[in-house]
């Protein structure tokens, strides 16, 4: 299975990835008492992704740790006692119905890690998951684990604690306006990173918006790493948005002469990889077309992550796919 990771990912990880910027969005979105708990100060990041291979074109991740506020730990060994924060982005069109398995199942590689790393222990830390939804509509799945489960009121009620319980954190950016954005305690490159999430694909207007936003793009090149930033959100705003080359250029050529020469760097680089991926991105197309009309004619209509998954998919996998429609029962039989 492709392990190919989504255009989102990138800017994603560089931003949020550094733990400053991180603590700030954790500080702004955690329950204020579970805040007071975590040292944010200290927060640090770790490496790996514990996503499935098949859905890193739809989730990204980054995993951290933060030394808690009660004292020593008890896990079999000398280190003081900390906390995980998982921190999954959520990038397909759709929600994913099962959100709160998947968060589980990333959980227990989480500990599974951490017992390889630390044999000794016998006691688990604690991960706190939190997922940011940034899609063309609004949460409407499960957060809780048992709510997923197929049980009436009544044999809820009488389960009781025997069911299972997580809940993970949820920031769904689709109902957070630009206001209430820009009033978020967060650093000026997790604000304007989230905000790129939340309005940049497709969207034909985003000069006109990021003008908006030209305080905060200042903010970002100021700091020592302001530059590659800032080529870290153009080059995503050029996979994904749909914004006219000249409009781009007339608005950040106007934060100086240093982004115009980024500005145009990058840009000549994309262009060039672009042209030198066109005929594979023609070939990939084709068959992702071809794909979705077989697919449609067999099952109806496909819901919008089915649609995501084929047209990110690679050649590989879309050859394997459609050697399976013919024979394949149902959509997850043929996409598996």
């Amino acid at each position: 299975m492709s392990g190919d990771s989504s255009p989102h990912d990138a800017v994603f990880r560089r931003m949020l990835g550094e733990p400053a910027n991180a603590a700030s969005q954790l500080r702004a979105v955690l329950p204020p008492e579970l805040a007071d708990q975590l040292d944010l100060a200290r927060l640090t990041r770790l490496p790996g992704s514990f996503v499935d291979a098949k859905l890193r074109w739809r989730h990204s991740d980054l995993l951290f740790t933060a030394p808690l506020a009660g004292g020593d730990g008890h896990s079999g060994d000398e280190r003081s006692r900390e906390a995980f924060i998982y921190v999954l982005v959520e990038h397909q069109s759709g929600t994913d119905k099962l959100m709160p398995l998947r968060i589980l199942r990333y959980m227990v590689r989480i500990w599974d890690a951490f017992l390889n790393e630390h044999p000794r222990a016998h006691r688990l830390p604690a991960v706190f998951p939190l997922v940011v939804h940034h899609n063309r509509q609004a949460w409407d799945a499960p957060t809780e684990l048992a709510d997923l489960l197929d049980l009436d009121p009544g044999t809820v009620k009488a389960a009781g604690e025997f069911l299972p319980r997580l809940r993970f954190l949820l920031d769904d950016l689709t109902v957070v306006d630009e206001a209430a954005l820009r009033a978020r305690p967060v650093t000026a490159p997790v604000r304007l990173t989230l905000l790129l999430l939340k309005i940049a694909a497709g969207n034909a207007g985003l000069a006109d918006d990021l003008r908006r936003w030209s305080d905060q793009l200042q903010v970002v090149l100021q700091r020592p790493s302001g530059i590659e930033d800032f080529v870290t959100m153009l080059t995503y705003i050029q996979q994904v948005g749909e914004v006219p080359a000249q409009e781009l250029y007339d608005l950040f050529a106007g934060l100086g002469p240093t982004v115009k020469e980024a500005f145009v760097t990058t840009a000549e680089q994309l262009r060039a990889e672009g042209e030198a991926r066109g005929e594979a991105r023609g070939e990939v197309r084709g068959r992702a077309e071809a794909l979705t009309q077989f697919l449609t004619h067999k099952f109806g209509p496909l819901p919008p992550d089915v649609h995501d998954r084929v047209h990110t998919a690679t050649v590989e996998e879309l050859e394997r796919w459609t050697g399976r429609v013919v024979t394949a029962r149902t959509l997850a039989e043929a996409l598996d």
